[in-house]
């Protein structure tokens, strides 16, 4: 049997078994899921040592809860930081104008609506955004360009789209 044969048997046969031991250790069905999934993962980054061991099923167990707690405790820590810096801003603009905006750039590809946030929204110059995202400043440059235009099209479609659902007549079909 190859090695990852071994742990597709073992994750077949154990794996809700241990979910459901990590469910009763941390008290959430989705922490004590991604507990024994990440348990599985490091078991496939070294299959030949996890095919050695004399117990894969204990041995997965104590990494999930090992796991589990490392997860609470960086939990913790962020929520103690959370605490002190207050509630979350609020966002500072609902206008339509603004939530057209943030819709028009979540139909971007990444890279232009990263290089449009860093340049326009966080004011950063084109070099500092180049070395943010690890470009060149041609990239960003480039990006920018396509994204100005794309964002363009994209509110000026929504704002055609608006204009002919509250009935009034679109001067430009």
């Amino acid at each position: 049997m190859s090695d990852g044969d071994l742990i597709s048997e073992l994750y077949a046969g154990c794996f809700r078994r241990l979910v459901v031991q990590l469910y009763a250790v941390t008290g959430d069905l989705n922490e004590a899921q991604e507990a024994v999934q990440e348990a599985f993962t490091r078991a496939l980054a070294a299959p030949r040592r996890f095919a050695e061991l004399e117990n894969p099923e204990a041995w997965l167990r104590r990494v999930a809860v090992n796991v589990a707690r490392s997860r609470y405790r960086r939990r913790r820590v962020l929520d103690g930081l959370l605490r002190r810096i207050g509630p979350p801003p609020a966002v500072a603009d609902h206008s339509p104008e603004h939530l057209a905006l943030l819709a028009a750039l979540r139909g971007l590809p990444e890279g232009q609506r990263q290089a449009l946030a860093l340049h326009y929204l966080v004011d950063l110059p084109v070099d500092e955004v180049a070395a943010t995202l690890g470009v060149s400043a041609g990239t960003v440059k480039s990006r920018l360009s396509r994204g100005r235009h794309a964002l363009a099209a994209l509110l000026t479609d929504s704002d055609a789209t608006d204009t002919t659902e509250t009935g009034r007549i679109d001067a430009r079909s």
